[in-house]
């Protein structure tokens, strides 16, 4: 099995935010029921912080939603309201990816596990979410 990451792109709607993320062709999503992600239907899949980049023209079209813990910080389109990644509580050094606003073509499988994000701590636990944000290999996979 070939664990190299390769560059995926994606956005949100309008097209106003857009991101690359270097990320495996086959990867772990996440279908949380936390009352935010319940609600949007949001199923994710997590990735360094080093493996994403934001192209630089987005960033006056996001605002952010917090809640709890205010930990989380779920970043929204200004112009369009979908959520295309955001910052995890469960991951810090972490961006989840929103699965469905992954532009078609360079992911060959995705294997979907439940949080539950109702009683978080006790999934976090026992859950291996926490390693998703952590680079296996050398930082030569982080987006420039």
């Amino acid at each position: 099995m070939d664990f190299e990451r390769i560059s995926h792109s994606g956005g949100c709607h309008c097209g106003k935010v857009r991101w690359e993320v270097l990320a495996l062709e086959s990867v772990v999503a996440w279908k949380c029921n936390c009352s935010d992600c319940s609600m949007r239907g949001n199923i994710h899949f997590i990735v360094p912080s080093t493996c994403f980049k934001l192209a630089e023209s987005s960033n006056k079209f996001l605002t952010a939603y917090t809640f709890g813990t205010h930990k989380a910080k779920h970043t929204f389109c200004k112009v369009c309201g979908i959520t295309s990644f955001y910052l995890p509580r469960s991951n810090p050094d972490g961006i989840a990816v929103t699965l469905a606003c992954v532009d078609s073509g360079t992911l060959s499988h995705v294997e979907i596990k439940c949080f539950d994000g109702r009683n978080w701590e006790k999934s976090y636990e026992h859950s291996s979410i926490a390693s998703l944000s952590k680079l296996e290999t050398n930082s030569s996979d982080a987006l420039q």
